[in-house]
């Protein structure tokens, strides 16, 4: 079965500091479809991040780029395992430089945190109850 995945583009001021947080929080770049403008993050199978260095972001849109460190403009949001995992992941980018986003939320079934990567991005990272998820 085709498994359908999705690519999901991001301005970064700072290439390379972006590549160094995504690779301390565990992510690999996939060097085959990265160059000196884009890094391309290997997120899961089926997620990948693309970061951009403005000036590439910019060839792909005539719109105006959102300055994420000021506004918001996409909330990007990733399953995790286990509320232990949700944490864990939280603080790793903590301590790559990241920023904690917002409250926990905890609502029995479902429990989630989020971090603002070191450009402003927000990821939410949260965990569902499989019993619940399942029906």
């Amino acid at each position: 079965m085709y498994q359908q995945m999705i690519f999901v583009n991001l301005a970064v001021d700072d290439l390379d500091a972006s590549k160094k947080f995504f690779t301390e929080l565990g992510y690999s770049i996939n060097a085959r479809f990265s160059d000196e403008n884009t890094a391309s993050v290997v997120i899961s199978d089926t997620i990948v991040a693309m970061l951009h260095t403005r000036q590439r972001y910019a060839e792909f849109t005539k719109k105006e780029i959102a300055d994420s460190s000021r506004t918001s403009e996409v909330l990007l949001a990733l399953s995790s395992e286990s509320r232990e995992k949700v944490d864990e992941l939280v603080e790793k980018a903590v301590a790559a430089g990241g920023s904690v986003s917002g409250e926990t939320q905890d609502q029995g079934f479902m429990y989630g945190r989020a971090f603002d990567d070191p450009d402003g991005h927000t990821w939410e990272i949260v965990w569902m109850d499989p019993s619940v998820v399942e029906g």
